[in-house]
């Protein structure tokens, strides 16, 4: 049976605040951005509201709204640790809002609304278990399995960017080069977030060649044979893919759906599925690592996908 009612969805991150709407036809439609006001959660709502009137023609007085944020979403208490957002950092987002706004909200990371999209709707449609490699500004994950999110304990699962395990030594044209355990805002030492994102790209060629150059730059480099450039690419294939594939055997994803900037960059993910694929216990015929279909807005999807699973109203 067709539901009848579209669903609100929002994209929280740093800087902005996204609108859209999943309409009766599963279409995700971009309604509004506008800048967010990460310190005041009073200035927060008060947009919030704005933005859902403004386009109060595109929904039902019964569409949930269905968020994707930064951050983690505590499972037992629905609170937010969200550092960089302090509008509604260490907040029960979902309760709250939900109060305000007279609505059903549904509040989940935008890492696993990501994965669920691409596992139920994009590269990852048809496996049973999905793994997200968010690969942008710093590293994120999310695990689908038989199209559910995996909901760790403590509202954490796939989250490889943190913990000490980067690598400490590369092989660069068959030369043995030591890398330094870089200091992690999350509070550790040696996570994969400091060289395997598009900064830690940029850190990583840093520290090999003591130059400074963006993200872009390096892979545009890369692209044209830039022994530089290729070295430090080199490098960042065996720091991101060692711990992928044992993410991969430990999980047993049968697709990794990568997100964020770098997925943009075809050349750099199929070369990143082959080292990958040299490392994974049992090697495929076909490709585990692709890039993702939903790149831009995978965690407004998977949020109101998210929505229509958990909700009972539409």
């Amino acid at each position: 049976m067709r539901r009848q009612s579209a669903v609100i969805c929002l994209d929280l991150g740093g800087s902005f605040i996204k609108l859209g709407v999943m309409n009766a036809q599963d279409q995700l439609i971009l309604l509004d951005q506008h800048k967010i006001p990460a310190t005041s959660w009073d200035d927060f709502t008060a947009l919030v509201s704005r933005m859902i009137a403004q386009h109060h023609l595109q929904f039902t007085a019964s569409s949930a709204v269905a968020i994707s944020t930064a951050g983690i979403v505590a499972p037992d208490s629905g609170e937010i640790f969200a550092s960089n957002i302090p509008a509604f950092h260490q907040r029960s987002l979902a309760n709250e809002l939900g109060a305000l706004l007279q609505r059903q909200v549904i509040v989940h990371n935008d890492a696993d609304c990501f994965t669920l999209a691409e596992a139920l709707a994009g590269a990852g449609k048809g496996h049973k278990v999905v793994f997200g490699a968010i690969l942008g500004s710093g590293v994120g994950g999310g695990l689908v399995a038989d199209g559910r999110i995996i909901t760790g304990q403590n509202g954490l699962t796939g989250e490889w960017g943190h913990g000490p395990i980067t690598l400490t030594e590369v092989e660069i044209d068959g030369v043995t080069r030591r890398l330094p355990r870089k200091a992690c805002p999350c509070g550790q030492k040696g996570c994969l977030d400091s060289y395997g994102g598009a900064r830690g790209l940029e850190n990583l060629h840093q520290t090999l060649h003591d130059r400074t150059a963006s993200s872009v730059e390096i892979i545009e480099c890369w692209q044209q044979q830039d022994a530089l450039a290729q070295q430090t690419v080199q490098a960042w294939l065996q720091i991101v893919g060692q711990p992928l594939a044992y993410t991969i055997n430990i999980t047993g994803a049968s697709r990794v759906a990568v997100g964020g900037g770098l997925a943009s960059v075809a050349p750099l993910i199929a070369a990143l599925d082959e080292v990958v694929q040299g490392y994974v216990l049992r090697r495929t015929v076909h490709r585990l690592v692709v890039p993702g279909e939903f790149a831009h807005h995978g965690g407004m999807m998977g949020a109101a996908l998210l929505a229509l699973q958990n909700t009972h109203t539409l």
